[in-house]
């Protein structure tokens, strides 16, 4: 188990030291507009990206979201297409989903994997068309995950299939998220939204601007809400309008909120929670692999993977409830009886449980819900319980059947 404490450590040291690099340090094309509403930025994944606003304050931001709608920055993330007939089929090869059976407009969460069925790196994958995929993935692996996938899409075209990837860096993205965000985007668009179930997308030109965006109904909070991929020449006019639809039911909201927010609808950061060391087994990601992608067993480490369902791996993620101080990345997750089990990979206050959260990988044996374990904070020993993830219910949207 301390080889596990070890790697998360590691990894959090590799996060901080990317942070550092303030000199180098990339800015959206949101960067004037955000500094003109009172934004306070700070570094992540190599970005200078939004902390929060003004006097309005973490919790006031993560609340509003659970309320109303906030309007998120994520211009960071890297999109990108793949085109051609060969599209799905080609990656398929490098991740776990089931992409042939998906239907248009419709997306899924995957994660591409390496030889020994660790997690290179999660994204969303949309089909906009019969030969046409639009991707999105972390900003912190962008470079990473090209230098993976550039190579196989090459040799795809060598055995001469039909695929090419195609960078969208003439693009940004916004996320829209809360309970009331398709009534903003309805004031923009007379498309449909009440058919627009959780992973359906469209495309449209919104609030009757110029260039059509791509729309995907997800986010990263728990909420109903929309991620809006728009040219960046664009990028300002839509955070604008959206600002100012439904008599400024919008407020805007940055990385901070967004962190609290995903860690209680339970789901992985990059480099925290999820790492080329982990497995999707192990990170209690399993659904993402496909029931055809099983039979088959064509993925990259797939033998190890498949392995570990069958087997069962032998530490988990989990979530943990707790109060007093909170347990951060790093910390020492102990049994009842005082030894060692495994490490907090997330943790912060959550202001819609009105306690402390935290992911952790600890041993299988320790990782059944109602189990009581401990969390090493500095010189104190907290009680916790394993605890059901989402630590509160998601709110994504479906259509109501008639």
């Amino acid at each position: 188990m301390f080889s596990l404490r070890r790697a998360v450590l590691k990894t959090g040291r590799r996060a901080r030291c990317l942070s550092d690099q303030s000199s180098e340090l990339r800015r959206t094309a949101l960067y004037d507009f955000h500094k003109s509403h009172g934004a306070k930025t700070g570094a992540f994944a190599g970005w200078d990206m939004p902390l929060q606003y003004g006097s309005i304050g973490v919790v006031a931001s993560h609340n509003h979201t659970r309320s109303a709608a906030s309007l998120f920055d994520v211009s960071h993330m890297s999109q990108w297409e793949l085109v051609g007939r060969d599209a799905a089929a080609a990656l398929e090869q490098l991740c776990v989903a089931d992409v042939q059976a998906l239907g248009p407009d419709r997306g899924t969460l995957s994660v591409l994997t390496n030889e020994k069925g660790g997690i290179i790196d999660d994204f969303i994958i949309n089909r906009v068309g019969d030969s046409h995929l639009y991707v999105v993935s972390n900003a912190g692996n962008a470079d990473k995950d090209r230098a993976h996938i550039l190579p196989w899409i090459k040799k795809f075209a060598a055995e001469g299939k039909d695929v090419a990837l195609k960078p969208m860096d003439d693009y940004s993205l916004l996320a829209l998220q809360g309970p009331r965000s398709s009534e903003v985007l309805a004031a923009g668009t007379d498309y449909a939204m009440d058919q627009v179930a959780f992973m359906g997308g469209f495309s449209a030109c919104l609030f009757n601007m110029k260039s059509a965006c791509r729309v995907t109904r997800c986010g990263y909070t728990g909420e109903d809400g929309f991620e809006i991929s728009v040219p960046t020449s664009d990028v300002v006019e839509l955070a604008e309008r959206l600002l100012s639809a439904c008599g400024g039911l919008v407020q805007l909201a940055g990385l901070g909120a967004r962190d609290s927010l995903r860690l209680e609808a339970g789901l992985c950061l990059y480099g925290n929670d999820i790492d080329d060391t982990t497995s999707p087994v192990e990170a209690g990601l399993s659904w993402c692999i496909g029931k055809r992608r099983r039979q088959t067993a064509d993925f990259i480490g797939a033998n190890i993977i498949l392995q570990q369902l069958k087997d069962k791996p032998t530490r988990r993620r989990i979530g943990l409830v707790s109060t007093g101080p909170v347990a951060r990345q790093g910390t020492v997750v102990l049994s009842a009886e005082g030894e060692e089990v495994g490490v907090v990979t997330s943790g912060c206050p959550a202001p819609s449980v009105g306690k402390n959260v935290a992911m952790a990988y600890v041993h299988s044996s320790s990782a059944k819900l109602g189990t009581p374990l401990k969390l090493q904070v500095r010189k104190r020993q907290i009680d916790t319980v394993v605890t059901k993830m989402p630590f509160i219910p998601a709110n994504y949207y479906s259509p109501k059947k008639v």
